[in-house]
C-alpha cells in the first residue's frame, strides 16, 4: 500500500539546539548537529555540526563540515571542512582537508588517499604527467648526447 522512498531531504536527521542526545546513530543520509550528541556516529552522507553544535563522537563519515567543536576521533572518505568558527580536538583521518581562516585543529592528522573512484582519476593524471616529465627528461638527455657527439 505504502511505498519505501530512498529520496532524503538535505538534512534528514537533525539534533537540535538545546537538545543533548547520547549513544550510537546510524544514518544512511545527512545529519546536522545544532544541540550536543555524545556517542559513535557512523553516517553514508554528509555530517555538518552547526555553530552552536558540539559532538563527542566517534565519528565515520564521506563528508563533514564543523562550525561547532568536535572532541574525538573523525575518519571522512571524502572532504572534511573546518569553518572559520570550527573546532576539531583528537585525530582526524581524511583523503581532502580544508581549514578556513580561524578554524582550529587540535591532534593529529592522518591524510589517505581518496577512495577508488576519485583516485583512478587522480592516478590517471599522476601518471599522465609522470610520463610527460620522463619523456622531457629522455629528449633532453638525447640532445646533450648529441651535442657531446658532435
Amino acid at each position: 500500500m505504502f511505498k519505501e522512498s530512498k529520496r532524503y531531504s538535505s538534512a534528514d536527521t537533525k539534533i537540535g539546539q538545546g537538545t543533548s542526545s547520547e549513544g550510537k546513530l546510524v544514518c544512511e543520509a545527512d545529519l546536522r548537529i545544532e544541540g550536543e550528541f555524545r556517542g559513535d556516529i557512523e553516517c553514508k552522507g554528509e555530517i555538518i555540526v552547526g555553530e552552536c553544535g558540539i559532538a563527542h563522537s566517534t565519528v565515520v563519515t564521506r563528508d563533514l563540515t564543523v562550525a561547532g567543536i568536535v572532541y574525538g576521533e573523525v575518519s571522512t572518505s571524502g572532504r572534511l571542512i573546518i569553518t572559520a568558527s570550527g573546532q576539531i580536538h583528537g585525530t582526524v583521518t581524511t583523503p581532502l582537508l580544508h581549514i578556513q581562516e580561524g578554524g582550529q585543529l587540535n591532534g593529529h592528522v592522518v591524510m589517505v588517499q581518496a577512495p577508488s573512484s576519485a583516485s583512478g582519476k587522480l592516478g590517471a593524471a599522476s601518471r599522465k604527467e609522470e610520463s610527460a616529465s620522463k619523456e622531457s627528461k629522455d629528449s633532453k638527455e638525447a640532445k646533450e648526447k648529441s651535442r657531446a657527439a658532435g
